[in-house]
């Protein structure tokens, strides 16, 4: 049988410390606290962190998610139809980079009605072509970012 083995980071000793991939880590004593420098993916693992007490050993385990940010994302018109006056639109929105991303429509300015809500990367709307021209934002997020996209109405028609 194997035995288990644990790759080390950082040893503290009284007021000495080793840091063991210092191009990759760097503590920081004022917080305690260690810091992943240039993140890949691969760091997203376990981590235990143990003191010693005595004859004592306490151990605390933490799992790191990493996650990729969202880029801001781009509208594409899926249905434009215009007829007897009025508009319909079904448009949708995706970001190509990211990791778990979710999608929500709304207005630019607060405004319309709600017509531009919903959750999700699709948004189906029909509206008056004569009616002012507005504008739906589609935010793509994430854990650890967001960014948005707009979509002016007055593209209808034309």
């Amino acid at each position: 049988q194997e035995p288990l083995k644990k790759k080390l980071l950082l040893k503290i000793s009284g007021r000495n410390h080793t840091e063991f991939e210092p191009g990759r880590m760097r503590f920081h004593r004022g917080s305690f606290s260690l810091e992943i420098l240039n993140t890949s993916r691969d760091d997203g693992r376990l981590y235990e962190y143990s003191v010693y007490k005595g004859s004592e050993e306490e151990v605390w385990q933490i799992q790191l998610e990493v996650f990729e940010p969202v880029a801001d994302p781009s509208i594409r018109i899926l249905h434009q139809e215009s007829s007897n006056g009025s508009c319909s639109l079904e448009l949708s929105c995706s970001s190509e980079r990211g990791d778990e991303v979710s999608y929500s429509w709304d207005s630019r300015d607060g405004g319309t009605g709600g017509l531009c809500r919903a959750n999700g990367s699709v948004l189906a709307l029909s509206f008056p072509l004569r009616s002012a021209a507005f504008g739906c934002v589609c935010t793509a997020r994430n854990r650890v970012s967001s960014g948005r996209a707009a979509f002016d109405t007055a593209q209808c028609g034309s």
